[in-house]
């Protein structure tokens, strides 16, 4: 009788295990498509922003700042249709309602506005020395995430954490760019930028405690597009240039190319966070420096120096690093 028991039970923990090690498997895949979609919609938005109106345009702020408001507000259609053709449109309201999707809205207000304005910013004010600033943000969601959500971050998660950044330094460094006349205030709004999107991966893993991933970064890329226009351009007085670009197909049909990819990357980033935890998802997003280096020397026609090769390689090491354990896979050739 004893072993008529223990069988079931030995089945029971080898599908456990089995369906525990799919799930971290579907969570380092969606960490590395939000990571490569990333890249795409970041050099489609770059070529987007050299086109007519924009090109030329004297603000520093008003381009990127009126790029980031369609951008976000497309993507939210385009999300709002997805989830309509799965059947869950009506999720959408009923999220918005209870306390994990006013988490959500927190998180998209960190990471949208505040975090996506002070980066700009940023670069605005600091030039290329924001931008490293800007790359931390994975650690300091691994911090938030240790501290609002008891997630463990262990020795190897760790330094591959470290190692993506250092990469996403060395790369970001050799950019190069001018500074401007406010520099420590660039940098701290560029540190302003890596904590917001560190909260936002926090928030919005509270959130999908309850909130599947697909409502939520819909809530998320909506609430960011409306209080961009109804909030950010105005300050800006960039509605005049928001209004030109509407009215111009050719660009307006590029940014909605890039909203669908921006679309991908975080729904997949938000997936990810869910099913590996915000340390996790973070490091395998920052992938993102390596995926846009290569799409923009490919379609953009960028120069790759020696100093953004490597650091492209370290980055991808350490993202490695993050999603296995390196020993655990040289132990399974060898067995």
């Amino acid at each position: 009788m004893e072993e008529k028991v223990n069988v079931p039970s030995n089945l029971a923990l080898e599908k456990k295990k089995k369906m525990a090690s799919s799930f971290v498997r579907q969570g380092i895949t969606a960490g590395f498509v939000s990571a490569i979609t990333f890249g795409l919609y970041s050099t489609v938005s770059a070529y987007a922003m050299g086109l007519e109106p924009m090109v030329g345009v004297a603000s520093v702020f008003a381009v990127p700042f009126v790029a980031s408001a369609i951008n976000d507000s497309i993507a939210a259609i385009w999300l709002v249709i997805f989830n309509t053709m799965k059947g869950r449109f009506k999720e959408i309201g009923r999220s918005l309602c209870v306390f994990p999707g006013l988490m959500v809205i927190l998180g998209a207000l960190f990471g949208g506005p505040i975090a996506n304005g002070a980066y700009l910013i940023g670069i605005a004010s600091a030039g290329a020395a924001a931008i490293p600033i800007s790359a931390l943000f994975p650690m300091f969601g691994a911090i938030f995430a240790r501290m609002f959500l008891k997630q463990q971050i262990s020795r190897r998660v760790a330094i591959g954490m470290g190692i993506c950044i250092v990469g996403a330094i060395m790369i970001s460094l050799d950019g190069g760019g001018d500074v401007g006349n406010n520099f420590t205030l660039g940098i701290i709004c560029a540190l302003i930028a890596a904590i917001g999107w560190g909260l936002e991966g926090v928030f919005s893993a509270f959130g999908m405690s309850m909130i599947d991933s697909n409502i939520a970064i819909t809530i998320r890329q909506g609430v960011s597009g409306i209080v961009f226009i109804t909030v950010v351009l105005p300050i800006f007085n960039a509605l005049g240039l928001f209004g030109e670009v509407l009215q111009s197909p050719k660009i307006m049909i590029v940014i909605a190319i890039g909203a669908l990819f921006a679309a991908v990357s975080f729904l997949s980033w938000y997936i990810a966070n869910s099913k590996v935890g915000v340390a996790t998802g973070m490091s395998l997003n920052s992938t993102y420096v390596l995926w846009g280096v290569i799409f923009s020397a490919i379609f953009l026609n960028t120069t790759l120096s020696p100093m953004m090769i490597l650091g492209a390689i370290i980055i991808t090491a350490g993202a490695i690093i993050v999603s296995v354990n390196p020993f655990e896979f040289f132990k399974k050739k060898e067995a």
